[in-house]
């Protein structure tokens, strides 16, 4: 009776073959394809599906090892299992247990660094690295991302969810963001234990009911003649920076930014480039003529014809202006109770209030977003002459001394 398996012998394969399929059996074929070319096969049937599995070249794997790996095969799909996908698992368990070696900090300094150059400013990546240092670090920067559960992320952010609301909250996704990263890299596997909806909404408060959200203090904008006339009398490069922030209705480090390729003396015109701005689009800001006067004042400070020098240098060279540098101004002037930022809600109430400006002429000139994508496509236009009537009003206001009690006064609603 011939042989059913066991077929081959150790001569045989190691002497030249032509090429071909040779069977010892049981599915195990080794497969010539030239002089170099020798490896093991199996093959099988599974729900009616041919299916075909290296199990390697002859010149790593043996005749005898082949039919070891062969006869688990078997005992495999005789329990039902696919070989193929069993050694599929086997590989992501084996991927899993290296990277218990790459622990939370080691994957939140690989994140950071393959994401950063998409982030909009230094600021914020400095943000990530330093919520994650103080908050997280301390509780699983040295354990191993698989081994991170409920329990852990807890740990971080329950101490200061109802004390510090925002930056808890902040915490978890980025620890949420930095899990499912490693999850993509098959770094780890399951739920992930720091996701919001359907998990820790059941475990923690909503951040809402927590504490009410904090708005940016701002200026009431009847004040803002008695405060410009004010800071214009500040000196330095602080005062005359937040003077142009708040004539532009711009963001902090959008002026602090600002360096003197992106004015455009010819059109009146800053434009800021979509990398520096927060929605990632480029934003042209109309100046007005006290701007643009300020821009004259800083004009000596730049080195030569160098268009990269920033319009509002800082103490070191080559550095822009600190982001607490127009805080500090106002600290300088006993107005600790208003921020930098609002002085945009100051210009979006005046707006509001004082004109009849659109809505969104007032949300283009902060460099909002508006409305949904179908009214965003009817408007691709960014409204920049009408932008441009709004902020030389805004001058207006902010430099024109409001009449006496009793005069009559003609609302700029009303102006023809």
């Amino acid at each position: 009776m011939a042989r059913t398996v066991g077929r081959l012998t150790a001569l045989k394969v190691s002497r030249r073959l032509p090429p071909g399929m040779y069977s010892d059996g049981g599915g195990l074929y080794l497969q010539v394809t030239g002089d170099a070319g020798r490896s093991w096969l199996y093959r099988y049937s599974l729900h009616g599906k041919a299916r075909e599995m290296g199990l390697g070249s002859l010149s790593a794997v043996g005749l005898a090892e082949a039919r070891v790996a062969a006869a688990e095969c078997k005992r495999l799909l005789q329990n039902g299992i696919d070989p193929i996908q069993e050694r599929k698992a086997r590989r992501q368990r084996g991927a899993l247990e290296a990277a218990k070696a790459i622990t939370f900090e080691q994957a939140a300094e690989r994140y950071i660094a393959a994401h950063k150059p998409a982030w909009s400013n230094a600021k914020h990546r400095d943000q990530w690295v330093n919520t994650l240092a103080t908050y997280a670090a301390p509780v699983i920067g040295k354990l191993s991302v698989q081994a991170i559960d409920t329990a852990l992320v807890l740990k971080v952010v329950e101490p200061i969810w109802t004390t510090k609301p925002e930056t808890a909250s902040r915490v978890r996704q980025r620890i949420e963001v930095i899990l499912d990263w490693a999850r993509a890299q098959e770094l780890r596997e399951g739920e992930n234990p720091a996701r919001w909806r359907g998990h820790l909404d059941h475990i923690l408060p909503q951040r809402a009911k927590v504490r009410r959200v904090k708005h940016h203090a701002a200026l009431p904008y009847p004040e803002a003649f008695e405060f410009i006339t004010a800071l214009r009398e500040q000196k330095g490069i602080s005062a005359r920076a937040l003077e142009f922030t708040v004539l532009t209705a711009a963001r902090t480090g959008d002026t602090t930014g600002a360096t003197w390729r992106e004015i455009n003396w010819a059109e009146k015109t800053w434009v800021i480039p979509a990398g520096r701005m927060k929605a990632r689009k480029e934003h042209r800001v109309p100046l007005c003529a006290r701007a643009l006067a300020i821009l004259r004042q800083m004009q000596p400070l730049r080195h030569g014809d160098d268009l990269e020098c920033f319009v509002f240098p800082g103490g070191k060279y080559g550095r822009p202006l600190s982001n607490m540098a127009m805080t500090e101004v106002l600290q300088r002037m006993n107005r600790r109770q208003i921020t930098v930022h609002g002085f945009r809600s100051t210009f979006r109430d005046w707006a509001a209030e004082e004109t009849d400006h659109p809505r969104e002429v007032a949300e283009m000139a902060l460099a909002h977003a508006i409305g949904d994508d179908v009214e965003a496509a009817y408007r691709r236009g960014d409204l920049f002459e009408k932008r441009r009537r709004l902020m030389n009003e805004w001058e207006a206001w902010c430099t024109t001394k409001p009449r006496a009690h009793g005069a009559t006064v003609v609302p700029l609603r009303h102006r023809k």
